[in-house]
């Protein structure tokens, strides 16, 4: 529990929320139960953790405006890892050692979180909702580790197939070369062996000092109908402005990790037609139960624009509060963590969740979009 706040060289104090320099961001009120995001506030995937954010934000501020959960209201501590898995890891700690998280969610990077779980077991802290799709933390199952979102290699798989449904038999891969992209590219090579193709180009790029301008030639000169870019934020944008710098119009595919506004943004003149796989409903679709309490909860906070990011953000804010809530008063890493693992078909509007002892998987939902002459994502 946080009596008070002792966070030193504040900067900014607004609206009941610090920023602190060295990239600390705490909302220092009268919560009692502190839940941990570290992620990269800063860097190449900071418009669409912003996003996620923001979606968090509106659910666990609509929960406290009504009291919080058994009585006691929830304190989001966040931690900027500059999308460095060391860092991530480090934050991981300090989060639950020092600010006492009983609980991590919407942490990012798929070797971040692979380097949080040794610190999640050995503190006994759960975490929900790690945005990614990576198989490692489905399977085998991560006693502390509760997925919201299906996975990569389902993405993957789905992307490469409907490639191949409407006649796109000449395909191109460009990957990151780290545990996502070894990850995502299981999913790929399934998906052409479905389709019976094979990769006219694969390429891979390192995470930390990409660079596109052979790679872009490489594709340019195996003429795909259609390249799929498996990275995060400004890299994937950098890779297809390279691929459309030496001409090549080919059709762009990424995976859900980019599904931000802020994406969209970035690409500027290269958005329009990119497919982007999906991993929650449209964000514009009324029909959705939960997309209709999420856009309810938006327009009384005067946002807008309500993106696929902020959707994942506030789906997994949701599981995570109805495992506080289960975890009952004064809850624990291990009874929140017990909690979740005692869900069974919650629903989250129109979408119904589970967890068990061998299986920490939850949604299972894929769908594809192509972002519009509007920069919207339409499916």
């Amino acid at each position: 529990m946080l009596k008070h706040c002792s966070l030193r060289r504040m900067v900014v104090a607004a609206a009941g929320t610090l920023v602190i320099s060295g990239g600390l961001v705490a909302q220092c009120a009268s919560a009692q139960i502190i839940v941990g995001q570290t992620a990269g506030f800063t860097g190449a995937v900071a418009a669409t953790v912003k996003e996620a954010t923001d979606g968090a934000k509106l659910y666990i501020d609509s929960v406290n405006a009504k009291g919080g959960v058994n009585g006691q209201k929830i304190e989001h501590v966040m931690l900027d890892d500059k999308f460095d898995p060391k860092l991530a890891a480090a934050n991981a700690r300090t989060l639950i050692s020092e600010k006492g998280a009983v609980a991590l969610f919407l942490t990012r990077g798929t070797p971040h979180n692979e380097q949080i779980i040794p610190v999640l077991d050995e503190l006994k802290v759960p975490l929900v909702g790690p945005s990614t799709g990576a198989m490692l933390l489905h399977d085998p199952v991560r006693r502390n580790v509760f997925n919201v979102r299906s996975t990569y290699q389902r993405e993957a798989e789905k992307a490469v197939s409907l490639l191949g449904s409407i006649g796109i038999t000449s395909i191109g891969v460009l990957h990151v070369d780290d545990t996502f992209g070894a990850d995502a590219l299981v999913g790929i090579k399934a998906g052409f062996e479905g389709a019976k193709l094979k990769p006219v180009f694969l390429g891979k790029y390192d995470r930390s000092k990409p660079d596109f301008a052979q790679l872009s030639l490489d594709v340019r000169n195996t003429s795909p109908q259609a390249v799929m870019v498996v990275g995060s934020g400004t890299h994937v944008v950098d890779a297809l402005k390279a691929i459309r710098a030496t001409g090549s119009r080919a059709q762009l595919v990424t995976l859900s990790n980019n599904a931000s506004g802020g994406f969209v943004k970035a690409l500027g003149e290269n958005a329009r037609g990119t497919i982007i796989t999906q991993v929650f409903p449209n964000e514009r679709s009324i029909a959705s139960p939960l997309i209709k309490e999420i856009l309810a909860l938006a327009k009384a906070k005067n946002l807008t624009d309500v993106s696929p990011a902020m959707v994942e953000g506030y789906t997994t804010a949701k599981v995570l509060v109805e495992g506080l809530r289960r975890a009952g008063k004064d809850p624990s890493g291990e009874k929140v963590r017990a909690a979740l693992e005692g869900i069974r078909n919650f629903d989250l509007g129109g979408l119904e969740l589970s967890y068990s002892a061998s299986d920490h998987t939850g949604l299972d939902f894929v769908d594809l979009s192509i972002i519009n002459k509007d920069g919207k994502f339409t499916r």
